[in-house]
C-alpha cells in the first residue's frame, strides 16, 4: 500500500512528535499536582546523587533526582537542569541529535531513516523506522539507569548519616534520631522543617512565586513556577490544603563549608485537588485527604533559616 505524499507526510510529522516525546513520558508518567509535580527535584549539595538512607518513616529508598541542577562529582549547581542534564545527559543529547539531523528530519523530507532505500516509503518501513528509535532510547535509557544505580550504591555507601531509624508511631512528628553525626538537628529544627511543610504547600496553593523565593532554594523556585506556568495553560489551579504531618525522622545531616544540609523523611497526609480556573469545578484529585510519603532536604546558610532544598520520591 502507497501513501500519497500528503497522508504520507503528516504520518511522519507525527512519528517525529512520538519519537521525542519518547524520553519525557518515560519520566512525567508518574507526575502529580501537588508541589513538586510528583518529581524528584532539586539539589543536594555534594550529595545530590547518592541515596538519603532509609528510616522507619521512608523504610525504601528514595528515588534518583530527576531534575536537578547539580553535575555529578560537583556541590555546586549548574545553569541547565531535567532530563539532559542528567548523568549519560551527554549520551542522550548525542542519540537525540543524531536521530533528528540523520533520521527524522530526513523522514519529514522524504529520505527516510537510511536514505534512498525505496521500501522504507512504504508503511512498512515507516514503521519499522519507528520501532528502531523506540529501541535505541530505550537502551539508552536502561545503559542510564544502569549507571547511575551503579554510581549512586557506591555514593551511598560512602556518605554516612545523621542517625538511625527512630521507633516512630503515626502521630508523633519527627524523631530525633540516635548516634553520632557531623551536624547536630535540635527540636527547633524539627519545628522550622514541619512550618515549612505547611508554608510552601499554602504558597503552592496561593500560586505566590515572592512567597516561595523567601522559603526555597532558587533551583526549586524554578521549577515549581514552570509547573504552575503549565497549570495556567490549562487553565486549572492546584490547591493543597489541611496539610498535616503524620510522622517525620532525620535520615542524614551534614555540613559543606557554611552550609548546612537535612535530608527529612515526611509522611503527611493533604487535601490534594486541581479544579478548573475559572469555575472551580474539580477536574482532578479529591475532597478526601490522601497520605504522602517524601524525602525533603533543607538547606541553611551560615547565619540564615532553612529552606527546601529538594524534594525526593519514595
Amino acid at each position: 500500500m502507497k501513501f500519497t505524499h500528503r497522508a504520507r507526510g503528516v504520518v511522519q510529522a507525527i512519528a517525529v512528535a512520538l519519537a521525542l516525546a519518547l524520553p519525557l513520558m518515560a519520566i512525567a508518567s508518574s507526575a502529580d499536582a501537588r508541589i513538586g509535580g510528583g518529581y524528584s527535584s532539586g539539589s543536594r549539595g555534594t550529595r545530590s546523587f547518592s541515596v538519603p538512607p532509609s528510616t522507619s518513616t521512608a523504610p525504601g529508598t528514595a528515588q534518583p533526582l530527576n531534575r536537578t541542577f547539580s553535575q555529578p562529582g560537583l556541590g555546586t549547581s549548574t545553569a541547565g537542569g531535567g532530563f539532559f542534564n542528567r548523568p549519560g545527559g551527554g549520551m542522550l543529547r548525542g542519540l537525540a541529535a543524531g536521530f533528528l539531523g540523520a533520521g527524522l528530519l530526513g523522514m519529514l523530507f522524504g529520505g527516510g531513516l537510511f536514505g534512498g532505500i525505496g521500501g522504507l516509503s512504504s508503511l512498512f518501513g515507516l514503521i519499522l523506522q519507528i520501532g528502531l528509535i523506540v529501541f535505541a532510547v530505550r537502551m539508552a535509557m536502561s545503559w542510564w539507569q544502569r549507571r547511575h544505580d551503579t554510581a549512586s550504591a557506591y555514593a551511598g555507601a560512602s556518605s554516612g548519616g545523621f542517625g538511625g531509624p527512630s521507633n516512630l508511631t503515626p502521630g508523633s512528628g519527627f524523631g530525633l534520631g540516635s548516634g553520632s553525626a557531623p551536624l547536630e538537628i535540635v527540636a527547633a529544627d524539627y519545628e522550622a522543617f514541619e512550618r515549612l511543610l505547611g508554608e510552601i504547600q499554602a504558597a503552592w496553593s496561593n500560586e505566590d512565586v515572592a512567597r516561595l523565593h523567601t522559603l526555597a532554594t532558587p533551583e526549586m523556585v524554578s521549577y515549581f513556577t514552570g509547573d504552575l506556568q503549565a497549570n495556567k495553560a490549562r487553565n486549572v489551579i492546584n490547591k493543597v490544603s489541611d496539610t498535616k504531618l503524620l510522622q517525620g525522622d532525620l535520615a542524614e545531616a551534614w555540613r559543606e563549608g557554611d552550609t548546612d544540609y537535612a535530608s527529612v523523611a515526611m509522611r503527611f497526609s493533604m487535601i490534594d485537588k486541581t479544579v478548573d480556573r475559572a469555575s472551580g469545578r474539580l477536574v482532578e484529585g479529591s475532597e478526601q485527604p490522601t497520605e504522602v510519603t517524601e524525602v525533603w532536604t533543607f538547606l541553611r546558610p551560615r547565619g540564615a533559616s532553612w529552606e527546601l532544598s529538594a524534594i525526593q520520591q519514595t
